[in-house]
């Protein structure tokens, strides 16, 4: 049994601009509903103070009402606090939406799932080991295609993740510049059918969704999920580089280890360097809207509620479904949901199946030195404790 290491790392130690302006220490706040989030809030405290992260701001939803609990800065140097109502990059959570439209389109029959990627995007995917006649649309959607990740490209991920970001930030790239990327590594695709997880799927999934309807997935998505759900707070800003207000600061060590690492202002950033597969700026409470009305079976069909939420197990306790994730907690309880990691920005949603019970939160920093303290949130608001840790806890997913 392996317990979790104690940790005294600081927030005013971890996080400075490299401007060098001083950081405040951090302030809590909560708005209570009926019901008490003790271990939830104790969890997002924990996760500033001893994971040395500027800020987080969390939303619940359940059938007692809403809580929402903020804990740190959203800006460091002006002694801004984070609030229930800021936008974020919710990154990889943008894979969720497009998967809901692409079981949309099948439940209206303008396409199936076991369609193959030749199929409606020939030529793409070919070459170098690959054949898109063998890789279906569903394989894309569950992370089973074995097609490379292309932000694992060293060169890529040195320019938009890297310490080549600072100059790169405003650079646009287009979808097949993606694939090309990642298609220059050879396919990886798990003997055992465990996924193994690429942003290039979910790229070629909004390439699809574009194929089969004519409108970009920022639209399909925006005409089929955003206006008809009223999330006013969510949208796909494409090239723009800009954040609405409110929003925090989001603060980058730029993938380097070191707890002094120089800490970058990474708010303003152009998003096509994942696309499809993580475009999505939205707010707590609309991603717990989201969640609700897709669990409860207002945006697809039963047939394909259950194509979304077939596991495909991928060890440690955790699995994926189409454009979700499954994490099987300390005390039993099965949420599904999606996390999220850009320059900037750590987010996670998460939920229960039926639909009754709702977590999203967000962290304005990217680095994560213990990724139990992310999972400890899920626990604990779950739960209603968090758990020591053992060989048996799941671990965080992967943020991507």
């Amino acid at each position: 049994m392996r317990q979790r290491a104690a940790r005294t790392v600081s927030i005013a130690l971890a996080v400075a601009l490299s401007a060098g302006t001083a950081v405040l220490a951090p302030a809590a706040r909560a708005a209570e509903s009926q019901h008490g989030h003790e271990a939830t809030r104790t969890a997002l405290r924990a996760l500033v103070e001893q994971g040395g992260l500027p800020g987080v701001s969390a939303k619940v939803r359940d059938d007692k009402g809403s809580w929402s609990g903020e804990y740190g800065y959203a800006d460091t140097g002006a002694g801004r606090e984070r609030s229930a109502g800021d936008h974020f990059r919710g990154a990889s959570i943008t894979k969720t939406f497009v998967a809901t439209v692409l079981l949309q389109l099948e439940a209206e029959g303008r396409l199936n799932l076991d369609d193959t990627v030749e199929r409606w995007l020939p030529g793409l995917v070919r070459g170098n080991g690959y054949d898109g006649n063998t890789i279906t649309l569903r394989q894309l959607l569950n992370h089973t295609s074995g097609i490379a990740n292309h932000t694992d490209d060293p060169d890529f991920s040195h320019a938009t993740t890297g310490p080549g970001f600072p100059e790169r930030r405003y650079d646009t790239y287009t979808p097949e510049q993606l694939v090309a990327i990642a298609l220059r590594h050879p396919p990886r695709p798990d003997p055992e059918g465990k996924p193994s997880y690429s942003n290039t799927n979910f790229v070629v999934a909004g390439m699809v969704v574009e194929k089969a309807t004519g409108r970009s997935y920022a639209q399909e998505i925006t005409r089929r999920v955003i206006r008809p759900l009223k999330l006013r707070g969510t949208s796909f800003p494409g090239t723009a580089p800009q954040m609405p207000k409110p929003h925090p600061v989001a603060y980058s060590r730029l993938h380097q280890d070191a707890p002094d690492a120089e800490t970058h202002d990474a708010t303003e950033q152009n998003m096509t360097w994942l696309g499809a597969a993580g475009d999505v700026i939205s707010t707590s409470g609309d991603l717990n809207r989201f969640q609700r009305a897709l669990a409860k079976g207002e945006l697809l069909p039963e047939r394909q509620m259950k194509e979304m939420f077939d596991e495909v197990p991928a060890g440690d306790g955790l699995g994926y479904g189409l454009g979700v994730e499954f994490a099987r907690l300390s005390c039993g309880v099965k949420v599904v949901g999606k996390t999220g990691r850009t320059n900037g920005s750590l987010s996670a949603m998460a939920g229960t199946q039926d639909g009754k019970h709702q977590l999203t939160f967000n962290i304005n920093g990217d680095w994560l030195p213990d990724p139990s303290l992310y999972i400890d949130v899920i626990e604990a608001e779950f739960c209603g404790k968090v758990p020591p840790r053992t060989d048996q806890t799941p671990t965080a997913p992967r943020l991507a």
